[in-house]
């Protein structure tokens, strides 16, 4: 896209949101000038478009794609590299999801998150004043950014504080079944077809998850067994590991404990993560594995425990199982 593109794209953003139309502009100083007025009137006001419907795990997934990709100052082409916001807006237009070239521009994006501890996976994360690097944050104090000549696209942990953050995509899609309604945590008929229920629905209210997560997780992990020990050590209902369940203050061989401390650590991984998906592989490998590889970890049981237990929990929706 030339210049003269962009000036004639600014005129028609300016009519569009009833602004009077500049006259156009002769130099670089002035386009780019203009360009930011536009910009600064309009991102925070408004969602970024075709954001409502990707989820923070999605943007993880596709992030991860370009790592190790080598740092190219000027570059958006994975193929000839990437720097720190071709990276950026390289990844979002993978999900459909259009955001400026650079990064002062990407900073002004979506909406603002007022600390690092409220950000979420798919968060940008910007730095310096004004802005000349970001980076995509992926949970745990770590990011995935194309730090700088010489390097390659990776995982990072945050050594600085940074001076913005912006959410670009919704903190829970309405697609993406993290938290239940308030009408979800109503008392539903329990059927003697699953064990437990009880303890699941107290859990589920008492750490705002939909009851049938509880219960799948418990039916793919033991069978429903509060008995059950797995060759690795992991114990009860909710297989946890004696560390764990230590770390938690629970007994894994007591149900009502071992679904409260398994309740606790989904909510933590849900909050943590962004993503039912990631929260689900944090809970079979471990938060640190899908930290490390920024997404669902590449074991063959993670990768097979993720849809095992959403598949359960489909089956205990169709049973009224909320």
């Amino acid at each position: 896209m030339t210049v003269l593109d962009l000036q004639t794209r600014v005129i028609e953003i300016r009519s569009l949101l009833g602004l009077t139309a500049p006259a156009p502009a002769t130099g670089g100083d002035e386009f780019a000038a203009t360009l930011r007025s536009t910009v600064d009137r309009t991102a925070a006001a408004s969602p970024v478009r075709g954001a409502a419907k990707v989820t923070g795990s999605d943007v993880i997934a596709a992030a991860g794609k370009y790592l190790g990709t080598p740092y190219t100052f000027g570059s958006n082409v994975p193929e000839h590299g990437l720097d720190c916001s071709g990276l950026v807006q390289r990844v979002y237009a993978d999900l459909g999801v259009p955001l400026p070239r650079v990064a002062a521009d990407q900073a002004r994006e979506g909406t603002p998150v007022p600390t690092l501890g409220q950000a979420r996976p798919g968060d940008l994360l910007a730095f310096d004043r004004p802005v000349d690097h970001i980076g995509i944050y992926i949970g745990g104090n770590k990011m995935i950014v194309a730090p700088h000549t010489g390097d390659v696209v990776k995982i990072e942990t945050i050594y600085r504080a940074p001076t913005g953050i912006r959410r670009i995509v919704p903190s829970v899609p309405a697609a993406d079944p993290l938290v239940p309604t308030a009408a979800a945590l109503r008392p539903a008929a329990l059927t003697d077809s699953i064990p437990f229920a009880e303890l699941f629905q107290a859990a589920g209210a008492k750490y705002g998850l939909f009851p049938r997560l509880l219960a799948a997780v418990a039916k793919v992990e033991s069978g429903y067994d509060p008995a059950a020990v797995s060759g690795a050590g992991a114990q009860g209902l909710m297989q946890l590991m004696p560390a764990t369940a230590r770390g938690l203050g629970v007994d894994a061989l007591n149900p009502q404990q071992a679904v409260d401390g398994a309740a606790r650590m989904l909510s933590s991984h849900l909050q943590r993560f962004g993503s039912l998906d990631l929260a689900l592989a944090a809970y079979n490998a471990g938060g640190g594995a899908v930290s490390r590889y920024g997404g669902i970890p590449p074991y063959a049981e993670t990768q097979a425990y993720v849809p095992k237990v959403k598949a359960a929990m489909e089956q205990l929706a169709a049973k009224g199982f909320l």
